[in-house]
């Protein structure tokens, strides 16, 4: 039997398998790249995913529902969820303890790549975190039950004031709450209950997540600001995430741009 033909057509064939493939790898190609190893190398937890830490609830920086996917939606995570598009990443997101965040120490661990989690940028915190650009220009507020005969922040001595540890409401409080009796909570889930619950008799934290409550709940005004030259920044594990934090900026920059950040903030913040 003469098996020529049949050689010659198997080489062919391969031939033509080898061509495809080489065409398929060509950078020079139409074909557009595929995976997370076609893209910068950003160090991330997971290929192809931009994951954050975020002390949830914060209304109405970080909150239960959305349909992105994560289970949370927000300010913060609107923003970064369109960073992450920015970049060609998909978002996932992980609730975690904020005093733990702000330290430093979850993002060391490898936990996520990026904190969002309304942080506010401080020199304290620059020790052992490197944070984006500032994305949000925030206040400190006081919180009272309508009918408090708290007015302000002079009116504290002697009152249980809720606050956030290791924030900087705590910080302010700590600083000009004279006289008053400080009751730090893990976060706003719990503060948010207790004053309810009439056991403090006021919160003082960030103005948004006061005036959140406020609009959802009559019961409740916000009776004072207080201006803090605050600024509000992502958060990257120190010296680590250098070539994310570079890229998360530029995609910020362009969100500014194209005015999706303004949609984005206009969403939570018209109302201010």
């Amino acid at each position: 039997m003469n098996r020529r033909p049949l050689l010659l057509g198997t080489a062919l064939a391969a031939a033509a398998v080898l061509a495809l493939s080489g065409c398929a790898g060509d950078p020079g190609s139409d074909a557009e790249p595929t995976g997370a190893s076609d893209g910068p190398d950003y160090g991330l937890v997971q290929d192809g995913t931009l994951t954050a830490c975020s002390d949830i609830p914060y209304p109405p920086f970080e909150f239960e529902g959305g349909d992105n996917g994560t289970g949370y939606t927000g300010f913060d995570i609107d923003l970064l969820a369109a960073i992450a598009d920015k970049l060609g990443l998909e978002i996932a997101v992980q609730d975690v303890g904020f005093d733990a965040l702000q330290s430093g120490t979850t993002l060391v661990s490898g936990t996520c790549d990026i904190g969002a989690s309304a942080m506010t940028i401080t020199e304290e915190r620059k020790a052992n975190i490197d944070f984006s650009d500032p994305y949000y220009d925030s206040l400190q507020s006081l919180l009272v039950p309508v009918g408090s005969d708290i007015k302000g922040i002079s009116d504290l001595d002697g009152k249980i004031v809720g606050v956030q540890q290791g924030t900087t409401g705590e910080n302010y409080a700590e600083e000009n709450a004279t006289g008053a009796q400080l009751l730090q909570l893990p976060s706003d889930g719990e503060l948010w209950p207790a004053i309810q619950a009439g056991q403090i008799d006021a919160i003082l934290q960030d103005q948004p997540v006061n005036i959140e409550h406020q609009k959802n709940d009559p019961g409740y005004v916000v009776v004072e600001e207080y201006n803090t030259d605050e600024q509000y920044g992502f958060a990257f594990a120190k010296g680590e995430k250098l070539e994310l934090q570079d890229a998360v900026n530029t995609a910020l920059g362009e969100l500014r741009d194209d005015g999706t950040y303004q949609k984005i903030y206009d969403t939570y913040f018209s109302a201010e």
